[in-house]
Formats: C-alpha cells, structure tokens, sequence
C-alpha cells in the first residue's frame, strides 16, 4: 500500500510545484488531483502543458494518480447524463497526457420519486460507456463511495454489477456506517473484488472508524494501491502530514 493525497482540502490552495514539493517532503507518494482547485490541471489545458504536468511529476517522487471529478450520473434529465458522461471522457484523456491511471467520479444519491433500481441502473450503464472508453486508453473509471443512500456498499455493489466492465472499479471512501457488530469485514466482502487503485482515508485518529482492520483488510487482498488522504483542513497542513504518515506506518505494520 501506498499513501497519497486527495486535494480536496488538503493542498487545494497550492500550485502544482507546491504540492509536488510538500507531498516529497512529508513522504507522500501520490497525488489525486481533484479538479477545480489551484493546481489547475484542467481538462482545458493544451498539450503543451499537460506534457509540463507530466514531465514535473516525472521529475519528482510523486506519482500523478489521476484527476479527481465531480462527474455523476444519476440524473433523469439525458442532456445533463450525457454532459457528465463526455466531460468524464475529457478526463480521461487528460489524465493520460499527464501520466494519471484512472479517474475519479461519482454516485450522488437518488431521484426524489424515482425507483432506485432505475437510478442504479442509469449509473451502471453510464459507467460502462466510461469503462469502455477508458479502457481504450489504459484508465481505471474509479467510482467513489459516495452520496445519500449511493454510499451503502450493497448499492455500489448493484451499479457495478450492471456497469460489468473490468475498469470500472470501487474507490473505498471510509464512510460512516460501515461496521457490522464494530468490524468492516462485512461491507469490505461485498467489494473486495471490485476494488480499483484507489482508497480513500480521513482522519486516522478517529475511534469510530476501524482503520487498523481496512488495513488488514487490504492487506489480505494483497492490496498493492493507493490509500489517500481525504482529511479535514488544517491551518498547518505540512506538519500534520508528517505525523499522518507516521500513523498510517504504524497502522499499517
């Protein structure tokens, strides 16, 4: 296993040199680059600067994982569904030019009013066409453990049961809820074989979330991925991922 960071919080106001620098010097080895925040690597950017991304992660100790979207596919309405499938596809692209391996997106929770085994079922079709084409191009489409009701391991289960494509791939988000009788192992079996390269992980600290067991979990799988940093912010975010790595080292032993 692996520790990066998802820049959702942390390192979401530092340019790309700055987040590359701090992440070698804090001994983080990757980096999820969610979209929209100062780091700029856009699906606008030209290629001649998604070869500058590439070529300054390739300068560094720092691996681009990929491009972090907010791209969902729940809605009813086909325009706004199509829209989310071609941006995805955008990202993908770009995260080939800049040396990422997949992209991350999103279920978002229900329809109000809508059966959700129809909802389901628009998600998982959408993301095989995002399978599909990221397949063409050598990316996992890693789809975040997320939204109201979307969360719940035997729903994401369902939608990549009906999107059935081999890229189209579960990012473990460490959500509320998860334990049966205080263990994972439960929610975990129902995913395990569905897990991408990435994992997302909050704040390590927190009792109520048995970290030490998804390791093990992981572990056990032979899990080779990512484990990113999705944490609260901070007002010192360099010294927090110091100790951060020294706690997820220890978990992980």
């Amino acid at each position: 296993m692996k520790l990066g960071i998802v820049t959702y919080m942390w390192g979401a106001d530092w340019d790309l040199p700055t987040l590359i620098k701090n992440c070698e010097a804090t001994g983080f080895e990757g980096i999820e680059l969610r979209s929209t925040h100062k780091h700029g690597v856009e699906p606008s950017l030209s290629k001649e600067q998604r070869a500058e991304v590439r070529r300054r992660f390739a300068d560094s100790k720092v691996t681009c994982v990929g491009p972090g979207s907010a791209c969902e596919y729940h809605s009813v309405d086909h325009g706004v569904l199509q829209r989310n499938i071609d941006l995805t596809k955008e990202f993908v692209l770009l995260s080939k030019d800049v040396g990422g391996s997949g992209v991350k997106v999103r279920p978002n929770g229900f329809n109000k009013g809508e059966d959700e085994k129809k909802t389901i079922e628009r998600m998982g079709l959408a993301l095989r066409e995002c399978g599909q084409f990221a397949a063409d191009h050598g990316q996992e489409i890693r789809v975040e453990v997320h939204g109201n009701g979307t969360q719940k391991p035997t729903v994401m289960r369902d939608i990549l049961k009906i999107a059935d494509h081999p890229k189209v791939v579960a990012c473990w988000n460490s959500n509320p809820g998860e334990t049966v009788n205080g263990s994972l192992k439960a929610s975990f079996d129902l995913l395990k074989d569905k897990l991408g390269s990435t994992t997302h992980i909050h704040d390590l600290y927190d009792a109520d979330y048995p970290y030490r067991e998804l390791f093990a979990l992981l572990k056990g799988i032979n899990y080779k991925g990512w484990c990113l940093s999705e944490s609260p912010a901070t007002t010192d975010t360099v010294r927090v991922m110091r100790y951060y790595r020294a706690l997820f080292d220890e978990l992980t032993k």
